[in-house]
């Protein structure tokens, strides 16, 4: 009897429950996906062997076994285990927990901390965790989806180890869909190309796939579903993207960094996963502006043209017609020839202001709008540049005394490569004006 109620999600005296905790491993061994921690030659793996446990921060996409991983090595080790959520605990409830835990320990009983969303915690209530790590009094096992070298407190962090899970490969999901395949005695009613969708809707999240199934199986289909069906009654997992948070430096950097490689296929991928991920398209057009100058510069001067016009397009038409403009820019941005030539140069003509202090500019290049000034010798033996045979006077326009620095190297590409050719012809006639008269 007990075996029907299971495959039917309930408890005898209970009410139902998710197929995600029906299928929730009973032993690490089961765990999907996370062989890199749980393996005997991984850091999990090597602590149970030597059975002494250490805090440690769990890192990972939801969906990946946090919870579980941290319920079973308190299970492996005979520790209590106590789970709080740092959403909804404060400093009342922490002491409370340490007080139990302090109790249990004066009578042979470890306690293994279990903080979801740990990064919630502020620093003064991360703070809170350190005498009860350091003594002993707990084994912290903390888990979050933000990167903790950003939302933990370096305090925290030196107790602890990071570990990271990875997000669920199409394959550890294959191995999930099996395992309540057999839980429920049945194939599930997809056609080959719809699990694939499935697969895909999840979007490496373990526990989201499972409750997927669950959606599935309610439909009782009479075939199997297409893909086209499925995505019909199906809700398609959220993509995870936090503006806020890491996930959002890393798309911007890997857009970034894609035009920077000139490959517009992976730029228009990681656009695309900005948007989807409802990112506000005028921070990227902004970021595409600065991509414009910094990686494309005078190689190729219309890609700035393109970047700012795509930011008017997209004021002028908004979401979604206006995204497209965006889009171009990117493509535009991605197959221009590269510099940052013009970034360089920049850069060191600012370290030379700095250094090279209040220096006055040469006195033939100052105007004289008095007599006094002119006579003074402001603006004397000033050469106007048009007015000369070459169209260059080759004159000296930094302070007297100063060493002549070269700031801007153009590149051989695009438009740069006639701009170096130009700077080179008057260099040279800027040396030949410079050699002394016979």
């Amino acid at each position: 009897m007990s075996n029907l109620f299971e495959a039917a999600g309930l408890e005898e005296g209970a009410g139902p429950r998710p197929l995600a905790d029906r299928l929730r491993p009973k032993k690490l061994s089961e765990v999907i996906g996370q062989d890199h921690i749980l393996g005997p030659d991984g850091p999990v793996g090597r602590m149970l062997a030597a059975k002494r446990l250490s805090s440690m921060i769990l890192w990972g996409p939801p969906g990946t076994g946090k919870t579980t991983i941290a319920r079973l090595l308190s299970q492996g080790l005979n520790l209590h285990f106590e789970q709080i959520s740092a959403i909804f605990s404060g400093v009342a409830e922490l002491r409370k927990v340490f007080d139990m835990a302090r109790a249990r320990r004066a009578q042979g009983k470890g306690t293994l901390l279990f903080v979801d969303e740990i990064h919630r915690f502020n620093r003064a209530q991360q703070d809170s965790f350190l005498p009860v790590m350091e003594d002993g009094t707990v084994t912290l096992i903390g888990a979050t989806t933000e990167n903790p070298s950003f939302e933990l407190n370096a305090a925290v962090l030196s107790r602890a180890q990071v570990l990271v899970l990875n997000r669920l490969n199409a394959e550890h999901l294959e191995q999930l869909l099996q395992r309540a395949e057999k839980h429920i005695g049945h194939q599930l009613p997809l056609d080959a190309e719809a699990r694939s969708a499935l697969k895909a809707m999840a979007d490496g999240d373990g526990r989201f796939i499972l409750n997927l199934v669950e959606e599935v199986l309610a439909l009782n289909a009479p075939k199997p579903l297409t893909t086209a069906e499925l995505t019909r009654t199906v809700q398609k997992r959220a993509p995870i993207y936090d503006k806020g948070r890491e996930g959002h430096y890393n798309l911007i950097s890997a857009l970034h960094k894609s035009v920077r490689g000139s490959d517009p296929d992976a730029s228009l991928y990681w656009l695309a996963r900005m948007l989807a991920g409802g990112e506000d398209p005028l921070y990227i057009a902004r970021r595409v502006v600065r991509m414009a100058i910094e990686d494309v510069g005078l190689a190729d001067p219309q890609a700035v043209v393109q970047a700012v016009a795509a930011k008017d397009v997209y004021d002028f038409l908004g979401s979604p017609e206006g995204e497209l403009a965006i889009a171009q820019a990117v493509i535009y941005l991605a197959t221009a020839p590269k510099s940052n030539a013009a970034y360089r140069a920049f850069g060191a003509a600012q370290a030379a202001a700095n250094e090279t202090g209040s220096l006055n500019p040469p006195m033939h290049i100052l105007n004289a709008p008095t007599r006094l000034m002119k006579d003074l010798g402001y603006g004397k033996n000033y050469s106007y540049d048009p007015d000369t045979p070459e169209g260059f006077s080759g004159q000296n326009y930094f302070p007297d005394g100063m060493k002549r620095p070269q700031f801007y190297e153009p590149t051989d590409f695009g438009l740069e490569k006639e701009i170096k050719a130009r700077l080179d012809r008057w260099s040279a006639l800027r040396a030949n004006f410079q050699k002394p008269r016979r």
